[in-house]
């Protein structure tokens, strides 16, 4: 019996309060995405790659002050778009969203915000901004354009400029809801030097979790089998060395103190190596946040049971939004 479906929008939205932006430079051949709550959520993330470029990673240690992000931001540009959540903190602390140590008119809020980025500098955009990278101005933009959903998905936001394998990468997001209320969603900017592809078809290996033909129904052929070593359809040896990373968010519905949050993140990277191959390489930069309400807002805080399940549901997710981004870019 199923308990659980893709959701109204089958996109992270599907979580209450939860908004997402989309912006890009097509001259540069980039951009970024904005994942905005309406308040500031429960904050949690897990680095698996080997080359990650990331920022406000060490505050969602559970150990720490901090344990909520006003947003998180997604982005290109490799180590230059890390600027892009310098964009996102002027713009959230502009309207008076962030962490605040002393209430005072004299002392501006900090806001938090957790970032990814993924390198898509060899794509062939106009990369000689000098001293100006555009980042900081998209990450503004992106949040200017946070809303409720249909998320744009394929060649969108921080998938812009992606690749997966031999082919486009690009922006995917899927959702779940339960028969008993909870909802999890996904939002995953693909530019893996694996192959989102069974080897030799159209199939993509997220096929088991497909929803509704969403990502095109391929399934593999009958005598079909997984040979060893690296995909044939895999960026070649030059690519591998630099040009790789899937980044994400996945929002819950459900309350979760900060390490149960980063629990969900742990599991929710099942997901990309069940959707990508090979994943979690040396030069990989994987990584996946994960937000959710805090315990006052009412709701019962997680027990183990209900903390795997999320889990499940989440890594699911991600593997389907792995599927639906390339999908979508592969067909613009």
């Amino acid at each position: 019996m199923r308990t659980a479906k893709k959701g109204a929008r089958n996109d992270i939205t599907d979580v209450p309060g939860v908004k997402v932006g989309s912006v890009e430079d097509a001259r540069v051949r980039t951009g970024v995405t904005a994942i905005l709550p309406d308040r500031a959520m429960i904050c949690a993330g897990d680095v698996r790659g080997g080359g990650p470029g990331t920022r406000e990673t060490d505050l969602l240690d559970p150990s720490t002050l901090v344990d909520r992000a006003d947003a998180v931001v997604l982005s290109g540009g490799s180590s230059y778009g890390l600027g892009a959540a310098d964009g996102a903190a002027a713009w959230l602390g502009a309207r008076g969203r962030g962490f605040q140590v002393l209430k005072s008119e004299d002392i501006p809020p900090s806001p938090i915000v957790p970032a990814a980025i993924l390198f898509d500098l060899a794509n062939g955009g106009d990369k000689n901004w000098g001293e100006r990278p555009p980042y900081a101005a998209l990450g503004r933009a992106a949040c200017e354009q946070a809303g409720g959903g249909p998320v744009r998905l394929g060649a969108a936001g921080a998938g812009f400029g992606a690749s997966a394998g031999a082919g486009p990468g690009g922006l995917g997001s899927a959702s779940y809801e339960t028969a008993d209320g909870l909802i999890v969603g996904a939002l995953i900017a693909v530019n893996s030097v694996g192959s989102p592809f069974l080897p030799g078809t159209d199939v993509f290996w997220a096929w088991p979790f497909e929803e509704d033909g969403e990502f095109g129904g391929a399934r593999p052929p009958r005598d079909w089998r997984c040979a060893p070593d690296f995909p044939p359809d895999m960026k070649g040896a030059a690519g591998a060395a630099r040009a790789n990373t899937t980044i994400g968010v996945v929002a819950v519905s459900a309350a979760l103190s900060q390490s149960e949050a980063r629990r969900v993140a742990i599991m929710a990277q099942d997901g990309l190596a069940r959707a990508i191959r090979p994943a979690h390489g040396p030069a990989d930069g994987d990584a996946i946040f994960v937000l959710a309400p805090p315990g006052e807002s009412g709701r019962p805080a997680a027990d183990a049971l209900t903390l795997t399940r999320l889990g499940l549901l989440a890594a699911d997710c991600v593997a389907r939004a792995v599927a639906r981004g390339v999908y979508a870019a592969r067909r613009a």
